[in-house]
């Protein structure tokens, strides 16, 4: 049965990281057409204000979803880890696992979220002329989280058997359908900003529908038997100790870059909509990293299950070299000709917005090493089983980002916002790496005598 699957535990490991990473950078990609395709459609259809308003909660919505997401692969590391153990029933009872503590805390987020909603975007300093679009389109999201938990929970059981690509085709067919649902909701009925909220729920709820109907349909592995129903304490209790730091972690980077969104909005909505087009050319190119940041993940936790761990520094080295070289053609190109793709965007005073696109473009390009070195790391390390140790690399990013986030509003400084983020990726990064060689040495001496545990 598993050999069905993807096996990451043997084989020349930066081929597999490749083969691995790039159907997941693909995925990423098209996941991020979700909200492109709602700031481009909302740009050029409706106005700069409603772009503003889509982009305002911006970082609410990676809040949201960030957390979904860390928490998801946070629960599915077990799952890699019996998988690659060849232990095929613990595995199974670490889906069933993953599946109620999924649903439980989605439940209790959308709650929360709905409720607390209107305080939080006033706490950002969310301008009072769009602050009626912010609202309407981040409610909507909210009370689809139980659809974004359904597909990112799947796709996260389906990469931790090795299988990176049926995620993928998915998310084409979703995203391509929430552009369809867009130009619907936004041009033909008029419904603005809500209008791609309504979208976008109904895109992420498809492709997690398509994830569970292949399931059934042709991955036997994964098949639930009655006895597979009696999880146990011991399976939920390390999957909370793994998923909750991992969601924890994603949601301090969130908090981070809320307070820039709060600086940011002192600046007014034009420089709100510069940033939300340059934000949106970045997450494009960026999203490579966080498929790099998967497959570190993936591969971490099923090589932990074999316990090889000389196989777990040559997979970390092999991602290293491919992260420093996607950088070093990622941020020629965004420093050099990614400002045009502001005409995706904008409409109006497209030359002014495409000025400020431009410094935050060069401010963070500089930067993109730090940034691979914190996704290869920090999803690596706690593929390997570690939860606590990467959250502390999350308060290092908060703290420079929020700093520098604090200085640049007082000062009221566009070009200063635009280098919180930097600030964060090289204090994590540094500390990600200090721990990696620690953790290393340990499991070197000790041949993993702690068991992968913080």
């Amino acid at each position: 049965m598993k050999s069905s699957q993807n096996d990451m535990t043997v084989g020349n490991p930066m081929k597999i990281i490749l083969s691995f990473t790039f159907p997941i950078f693909l995925g990423n990609v098209f996941q991020q057409f979700y909200n492109m395709a709602d700031a481009v459609i909302v740009g050029k259809f409706v106005g700069n204000k409603a772009l503003a308003a889509v982009g305002s909660t911006g970082t609410i919505m990676f809040l949201i979803y960030g957390f979904v997401v860390g928490m998801t692969a946070g629960f599915t590391v077990l799952t890699a880890q019996k998988f690659g153990a060849g232990d095929m029933e613990g595995m199974r009872k670490t889906v069933v696992g993953a599946g109620v503590l999924s649903f439980v805390i989605g439940t209790i987020l959308t709650i929360l979220f709905m409720v607390f909603m209107k305080p939080l975007l006033i706490l950002m300093n969310t301008p009072s002329d769009i602050f009626a679009d912010s609202y309407a389109y981040i409610m909507i999201v909210s009370g689809g989280i139980l659809a974004q938990m359904l597909y990112n929970l799947l796709s996260s059981i389906l990469r931790a058997l090795g299988n990176s690509k049926l995620p993928l085709y998915f998310l084409i067919i979703s995203a391509l359908l929430n552009i369809v649902l867009d130009l619907v909701f936004i041009i033909r009925f008029q419904m603005g900003a809500k209008g791609a909220a309504v979208a976008t729920v109904i895109a992420q709820g498809t492709s997690g529908v398509l994830c569970l109907l292949y399931i059934i349909a042709k991955v036997p592995v994964l098949h639930i038997k009655r006895d597979d129903l009696q999880v146990g304490g011991t399976i939920y209790s390390n999957q909370l100790r793994i998923g909750i730091p991992m969601a924890l972690q994603y949601s301090i980077t969130a908090i981070g870059t809320m307070m820039v969104q709060s600086s940011l909005n002192i600046l007014g909505s034009t420089l709100v909509a510069a940033y939300t087009a340059a934000g949106k050319i970045e997450q494009v190119v960026t999203q490579a990293y966080g498929a790099m940041g998967t497959t570190m993940a993936t591969y971490g936790a099923q090589n932990m299950g074999a316990g090889s761990v000389k196989r777990i520094r040559e997979g970390f080295k092999a991602c290293t070299i491919v992260g420093v070289v996607y950088s070093i053609v990622a941020a020629t190109f965004i420093m050099t000709v990614g400002k045009f793709m502001t005409y995706l965007f904008v409409s109006e005073d497209v030359k002014v917005i495409m000025s400020s696109v431009d410094i935050y473009l060069k401010c963070i390009g500089i930067f993109f090493i730090p940034l691979a070195v914190v996704n290869i790391y920090r999803n690596g390390i706690q593929g390997l089983g570690y939860g606590l140790l990467p959250m502390m690399a999350g308060v290092a990013e908060l703290t420079g980002r929020g700093i520098v986030a604090v200085i640049a509003g007082k000062m009221r400084s566009y070009p200063g916002v635009c280098l919180a983020g930097p600030a964060a990726w090289v204090l994590a990064g540094g500390l990600l790496l200090v721990m990696y060689f620690y953790i290393m040495n340990v499991h070197m001496k000790k041949v993993f005598g702690t068991n992968g545990k913080d």
